[in-house]
């Protein structure tokens, strides 16, 4: 664990890694704000894994809001291939507002536990927007090519089900992993899709649900000009989540209640990409004993070590940590500040 004042960069250790996977990291930052401020506009990231895996990232050269990736030496050709060799899940301070956060918030969140498991997940849900934002703009130019527009609709059919098939997948397999125990003693959440295209693949064939929702696009054209964004599609949906035990939506939960039950997703998550990969992800938790209280703490120090996954957790007090397993490696605030990441 790394303790230390405010300010003191633990954070940013935690975004670094959090950089080795494919997305916007940790904080969710553009990439040309990931520079050191008042430095030369670049900036990178390597990692060496025991394995022998080799990891690097930086800014693109000349283009500082792209990133290149870099697998033991060589550009990869997808990103996918990065993620299918090393998976980091997070936790930070910011996510405790999920629950009374915007769906859109809620999507993201769900969209990276789904990445995880389903690297190629990223790609539907980028396609779906590239198509969506082609059709919006020519919808805005009258008179339109009505063959163009149906083709886009095509592939913004395909691409929405294709991601809401993973969607509903995760959810599946994540609640079956949560009734399992996987993060007791913390609450058990039931995690549910609102979506009329999810509603649609429970009971259809995906080639049916395709059909119905390019027919439900090309119908809604004159709306979806005038609203300048398409009424179908995955961008209208929201992740429940709800209080198994007592049947409540986690947003009217206390504030203690529903980090106990981020922290339980967040493991159960763990222990899902464990089971299928065969080897766990790095957990990213920062900051993740703030409104937790001394028996929720032990119960996460605990459910640590029985998950037996790697973890790095950040704290402004080394005192918060007692409890936790005589073997964790801790990390000051001085020896942080003298790290080259600062």
């Amino acid at each position: 664990m790394f303790a230390g004042p405010n300010g003191a960069g633990k954070t940013n250790l935690l975004e670094a890694v959090s950089l080795l996977v494919p997305g916007r990291g940790l904080r969710g930052a553009r990439f040309s704000e990931l520079a050191r401020q008042n430095g030369g506009g670049c900036w990178a990231v390597a990692a060496r894994f025991d394995n022998g895996l080799e990891i690097g990232t930086g800014a693109a050269p000349g283009a500082p809001d792209r990133r290149e990736f870099r697998l033991n030496g060589l550009k990869p050709r997808a990103q996918s291939e990065v993620a299918e060799k090393f998976a980091a899940i997070w936790l930070t301070p910011q996510m405790d507002r999920l629950f009374t956060d915007t769906a859109s918030g809620r999507r993201r969140f769900l969209d990276r536990l789904v990445v995880a498991l389903e690297p190629f997940h990223a790609r539907e849900i980028a396609a779906f927007e590239s198509a969506s934002a082609q059709r919006n703009r020519l919808l805005g130019e009258l008179p339109y090519n009505p063959a163009w527009v149906a083709a886009l609709e095509d592939a913004m059919a395909r691409h929405a089900v294709a991601a809401t098939a993973a969607r509903a997948a995760l959810i599946t397999r994540l609640n079956a992993t949560l009734t399992a125990g996987a993060a007791d003693p913390f609450p058990r959440v039931a995690l549910g899709l609102a979506c009329p295209i999810a509603e649609k693949l429970a009971i259809a064939p995906a080639l049916d649900v395709e059909d119905w929702l390019r027919d439900s696009l090309a119908a809604t054209r004159n709306a979806d000009a005038a609203a300048k964004s398409a009424g179908y599609g995955p961008q209208k949906t929201d992740l429940l989540i709800t209080d198994a035990t007592v049947s409540r939506p986690a947003s009217l939960s206390s504030t203690g209640q529903q980090k106990a039950m981020l922290i339980g997703i967040v493991l159960g998550h763990a222990a899902l990409i464990t089971t299928a990969r065969g080897k766990p992800p790095l957990l990213l938790l920062d900051e993740p004993l703030v409104h937790l209280d001394a028996p929720r703490r032990a119960a996460l120090f605990a459910a640590l070590a029985r998950a037996d996954v790697p973890a790095w957790l950040t704290g402004t007090d080394m005192e918060i940590f007692d409890g936790l397993d005589a073997a964790a490696c801790r990390v000051c605030g001085s020896v942080l500040e003298q790290l080259p990441f600062f």
